[in-house]
């Protein structure tokens, strides 16, 4: 036998077992073993499991010689494996969570009427007719059971379910699934015939003041036995499980809370009665405790009911409801109060006690209103929208597309609301930093956003955006409005020589350091050096702060400075230069580099480079947070010290690897690709691997726009990226002698980790940059041997389409590189139609169908003025809109995908009529008939309609396929206007509905 057999077989003979699963006959042949498998921690087959098991071979049907077909016959295996089914639901104490989450409703029907046959309830008889009071305590609980049950059930079944889509057609398994489906809508229509009987016992319980008991495993057993062997011991008394009355009272009143809330959709006066119930079950778990209680209830739900109900009930005497915004709310919707209403949201701007989707679906509904002709509602609208996209902005969403809309026109009255909301949604004085600078950043995009001056102007000289913005900020701001109002002076001091500042007159040391770390004034830190110097020899004062960093290779440099005062002062003034570049204060960084530089200079050549190295770094991080977001181009000698920082070749000078990072990522976001293919040294692209990604990211995007494509730098490019992506593996053997393979994630064999290459992509604002590397990960997603969806992205054709060793690639973070990448770019440029199409591809991939669906329309939206233009076909290509109809089936929105199908090139007439089959449609169905112009598919569905005897829908049919416009006779010209009319209106529907 070789060594690999022989360790194949040790590894076989020394695995566990997995005990074999307990058949449901055995149960039947040894009477302890139901208890014995029930006491397991983990039975197989589970509890849930042996009742449906027991009941379907309980209720087999025989046959007779005859071959005919013959009711389950009332033998005494048929008894016993009822009553192992009962004993079973008694070890689950009759839980009726527990019970309904894991059998269907024909099961449970079927165990609980066993229950009921077993604890002497006659058959046939109206339980409404019965006194349970008179009745033994277990079989007046098990008519409660049942009771409780049919109106949970009825409750249940009126709740929304998504269709799980069927897999591979078998007709056995399709029959099967249809008698079940058959048997449960039987089974709903009798527990809704006797609905009103179930509601009455429920309400008679609630009048019992008694304890009862629930059979147990023991209580089974005995009534099981022959009457002569029971010894006198029945079903009343103590003989089962306790169930207290104030237990009872509570579950039953949240039962009954229940259905008189569903029945409320039809008759709002039962809401009174729900309310009643639900607040008697609250009061009754604050009295007992949600602890004691024998069954569970789900307490976020029941205040979620007891909330619903008092906006649904208006009662005068109920203050604490009518305190609460959701019946202040509803209360103003009702009474067409909307000036309260505006009130509201905008002091729940501050509050945030309304949820998103709460805040949408009420402007959902004033939008409706708006549209049945209440021209009144649209200032209201605008108000509402207003109040929630300054919501949206301080929680970091993005800004929804029906705010722009009502932005298109803006005028005086509409400013004027907005700042007043941005005003009373945020307090200046406790507010954190990055709130202030989420609604900067707002007023500063809106006014980018407006033409017209006078209305830049309303924002700009408004109290808030003065407090918010900076002096240089709001500079950088009027530079971009075109110069329209004067250049503000924001010229720094003078730095004069520092030793010719006086020293001023001792004080506290202890008061000196506070100033000292406080202060960001270069002259007045120096100042205080000296004073602090002056009082004691022996202290080093660069450490009494923390948050004074220096990196490492900077400070072995600067603790080498013999001079003590000289070394305290350049530590502290280089430290807090970048953490005042950290915190994107450039004015007071540029200051204290510029005081640390002239010191320097004096004494050690070395630093001197350093400084002039940070200031470099400083002077790019200016550029990028100010100009150049407007777009406007660096000046020339700001590039050519870009250059000179990478081609510098200065010994034992310290380096931060940053600065180089940076340094690449500015010139890739200014194209200045010839220079970093042609012109960069090639020793810095052997020694600097930020130089060599940048290189061969520039030469790729060089030869982009060119007639053909070259492959040569995209493989490069290519070859490095998958490096990068790659794990390094290798062989480790346990104390066991087997040979396991083990991967480390950031051991790569690239130039670089995968977390630099992300950090340094964060730093590129280039579109073409951006959708290169971009482009590059989706391929390398794609060729991933188990992916089902590929996405989607441009120049995708250049890349290598295999890769020699697949395995070697750690694909799951190239997923989550993508993701990442697709989130960084839209934060740069949201209307890029190819980028929201990737991230509508990642969702798609997914399954997550409705998102993928919001950023296919988005990307159709920002291409087309809003659909007001044609789509351009390289953005709605076939393979887009067949992604479209797949999310809308997978929607059940079948209506939609028929109308999609002629979105396409060769109109899909198989697909468009199948959908149109489908009766269980989540959309509109035919109110969608208007946005048709193919007389094929306007034909068959007035034939289906006909076929089904849909009078109603037959005529919308009829009447679309009437309209002049869309006679074959027509010309070309017309036909097509038709086409892009309702391509037009239907996209624009699906926008609202998918926004």
């Amino acid at each position: 036998m070789s060594a690999e057999a022989a360790d194949r077989e040790a590894a076989t003979s020394s695995r566990p077992c997995t005990p074999p699963q307990t058949s449901w006959f055995e149960f039947l042949l040894e009477e302890a073993l139901l208890e014995q498998h029930l006491q397991k921690p983990s039975p197989d087959p589970p509890p849930v499991q042996l009742i449906v098991q027991f009941l379907e071979q309980a209720s087999k049907p025989s046959v007779n010689e005859q071959n005919q077909v013959q009711p389950p016959p009332d033998n005494k295996r048929n008894r016993i494996l009822k009553l192992l089914a009962l004993k079973v639901a008694a070890h689950l104490k009759w839980d009726l969570d527990v019970l309904e989450k894991s059998l269907s409703v024909p099961v449970l029907n079927m165990l609980l009427n066993e229950l009921l046959c077993i604890s002497k309830v006659p058959p046939g008889t109206k339980h409404v007719d019965v006194d349970l009071s008179s009745l033994p305590p277990t079989t007046a609980m098990a008519i409660l059971l049942y009771n409780r049950w049919a109106i949970r059930t009825i409750v249940q079944s009126s709740f929304p379910v998504k269709q799980v889509k069927p897999g591979p057609p078998q007709l056995n398994v399709m029959n099967q699934m249809q008698q079940e489906k058959e048997l449960t809508e039987n089974i709903l229509k009798v527990l809704k015939e006797q609905a009103a009987d179930s509601i009455l016992v429920l309400e008679g319980a609630l009048k019992l003041n008694k304890d009862l008991y629930v059979h147990t495993i023991r209580t089974l057993d005995l009534l099981a036995m022959e009457p002569g062997m029971v010894n006198g011991e029945t079903e009343s008394s103590t003989a089962g499980l306790k169930i207290s009355a104030e237990e009872i009272q509570c579950q039953v009143c949240y039962d009954l809370g229940a259905i008189y809330f569903q029945q409320g959709s039809t008759n709002p006066a039962v809401h009174e009665n729900a309310k009643e119930k639900f607040f008697k079950t609250k009061e009754l778990i604050a009295k007992n405790g949600s602890s004691s209680l024998h069954f569970t209830i789900d307490e976020e739900r029941l205040a979620g009911y007891c909330q619903a109900c008092g906006v649904l009930t208006s009662s005068s005497d109920d203050a604490s409801q009518q305190a609460t915004p959701y019946s202040q709310i509803h209360s103003c919707m009702k009474s067409g109060n909307y000036q309260d209403l505006v009130k509201i949201f905008l002091e729940d701007n501050l509050a945030l006690s309304l949820p998103v989707q709460f805040r949408q679906s009420v402007l959902r509904e004033l939008f409706q209103k708006a549209q049945q002709g209440n021209d009144a509602l649209d200032e209201v609208c605008f108000k509402v929208c207003v109040c929630n996209t300054v919501c949206d902005v301080l929680q970091g969403r993005t800004i929804d597309i029906q705010f722009c809309q009502l932005f298109l026109k803006p005028s005086k009255e509409k400013i004027d609301f907005l700042l007043e909301v941005c005003s009373r949604s945020i307090n200046l004085e406790n507010a954190s930093e990055a709130l202030k600078r989420k609604m900067a950043a707002f007023l500063k995009n809106l006014c980018l956003g407006l033409e017209d001056l006078q209305l830049v102007f309303m924002i700009s000289s408004h109290e808030l955006f003065i407090k918010l913005l900076k002096d240089d900020e709001r500079k950088l701001l009027i530079d971009q409005m075109r110069k329209r109002s004067p250049r503000i002076n924001l010229c720094t001091k003078p730095v004069t020589s520092f030793y010719d500042i006086p020293a001023s007159a001792s004080v506290n040391i202890g008061q000196l350091e506070h100033q000292l770390i406080l202060s960001v004034d270069p002259w007045r830190i120096r100042q205080i050096l000296i004073e602090l110097h002056g009082m004691t020899s022996e202290r080093q004062f660069w450490t009494i702060s923390n948050k004074w960093e220096v990196p490492n290779v900077y400070g072995n440099v600067i603790l080498g400075i013999k001079d003590n005062l000289t070394r305290d002062l350049v530590y502290i003034l280089m430290a807090k230069g970048l953490h005042c570049c950290a915190i994107k204060d450039f004015v007071h960084a540029k200051q204290l580099f510029a005081a640390c530089l002239e010191l320097v200079t004096e004494f050690s050549p070395k630093l001197r480079q350093v400084m002039l190295n940070e200031m470099l770094l400083l002077d790019i991080y200016t550029h990028e947070a100010g100009a150049g977001v407007s777009g406007e181009r660096p000046p020339s000698d700001l590039i050519s010290r870009v250059r000179g920082y990478l081609e510098m070749r200065v010994p034992d000078i310290p380096l931060r690897q940053v600065i180089a990072e940076e340094c690449v990522a500015f010139l890739l976001n200014w194209c200045e690709n010839e220079y970093l293919t042609m012109q960069v040294p090639l020793p810095l692209v052997q020694t600097n691997p930020y130089v060599k990604l940048g290189q061969l990211l520039a030469a790729t995007c060089k030869e982009l726009p060119g007639p053909k494509e070259s492959r040569r730098t995209a493989k490069d490019l290519w070859e490095v990226v998958v490096q990068i992506c790659s794990v390094s593996s290798q062989h480790k053997r346990g104390n066991d002698g087997r040979v396991s393979l083990i991967k480390h994630r950031e051991s790569t064999l690239g130039i670089m980790y995968r977390s630099e290459l992300l950090s340094f992509i964060k730093k590129l604002r280039e579109p073409l940059v951006l959708t290169t590397i971009l482009s590059l990960f989706v391929k390398l997603h794609n060729v991933r041997e188990d992916i089902v969806n590929d996405i989607a992205a441009e120049h995708i054709s250049i890349w290598p389409s295999s890769i020699p060793n697949l395995q070697s690639v750690d694909f799951e973070a190239v997923a989550v590189t993508v993701k990442e990448l697709v989130s960084y770019a839209l934060t740069i440029n949201a209307n890029n139609h190819f980028w929201l199409i990737i991230q509508a591809d990642i969702y798609f991939a997914t399954n997550q169908y409705s998102a993928a669906l919001h950023y296919y329309l988005q990307a159709g939206a920002v291409c087309s003025d809003f659909f007001n233009k044609m789509v351009p076909p390289d953005v709605y290509t076939d393979q887009v809109i067949k992604r479209m109809i797949k999310c809308c089936s997978l929607l059940n929105c079948h209506t939609q995908v028929a109308i999609l199908c002629q979105f396409l090139r060769e109109v899909d007439y198989k697909t468009a009529f199948k959908a149109l089959q489908e009766q269980n449609s989540h959309d509109a169905m035919d109110s969608y008939y208007e946005y048709i112009w193919d007389v094929t598919i306007l034909e068959y569905l007035t034939y289906l309609h006909h076929k089904r005897g849909e009078t109603d829908k037959r005529q919308i049919a009829i009447k679309a396929i009437g309209q002049t416009e869309l006679n074959a006779s027509n010309p070309e010209e017309v036909l097509q206007l038709a086409a892009q009319r309702r391509k037009k209106k239907f996209l624009q529907a699906m926008a609202k509905l998918y926004f």
